[in-house]
Formats: C-alpha cells, structure tokens, sequence
C-alpha cells in the first residue's frame, strides 16, 4: 500500500498514513481513527489535505533477493555505471 502525507492547518501537524489508493481522507477525524490515534484538542471535523511529496527510493536489499534487477537493454551506455532502471 501506498504511504501518504497529510496536513491539518487547524493544529500544524503533517502526518504519514498508508492506505489503498482509491481511499479519500477529508478530516482530522478520519486521518486519526486511520492511525489508530486520539484527535487531541484538534475537532475531528477539520479538513486535512494531501501533501504531495517525492517518491520514496527502494534499495535492492529491500526487495529480498539483495540482487539488483537486470538491465533492461543489456548493455546501455547507463549499464556499468549504476544507472540501471533509471
């Protein structure tokens, strides 16, 4: 599942959520019940909105294998120089 950043204007708080991509988070109320977390002083019903920001970068490592994928070209002038997939 995607990871998400949302702000809340009322109290100043940027948080980060996953949820499926066709989920729509419109207050405070419902980026909180997501979280599993108390509205605090902040009312439930105040909108939030979504922050865009760039995308999170995936080490190879991660993936499990610990290998990087193949190129896709075999042998590009980006290949050999850790360029691969880029």
């Amino acid at each position: 599942m995607p990871t998400y950043d949302y702000r809340c204007d009322a109290n100043g708080r940027t948080l980060e959520v996953r949820h499926a991509m066709n989920k729509t988070i419109r207050t405070w109320g419902e980026l909180c019940t997501l979280l599993g977390m108390a509205p605090g002083r902040t009312r439930a019903r105040e909108p939030v909105r979504k922050v865009i920001t760039r995308g999170n970068v995936i080490k190879s490592e991660a993936l499990g294998s610990g290998a990087a994928p193949p190129c896709e070209g075999g042998s590009g002038p980006s290949c050999g120089r850790g360029m691969c997939g880029m």
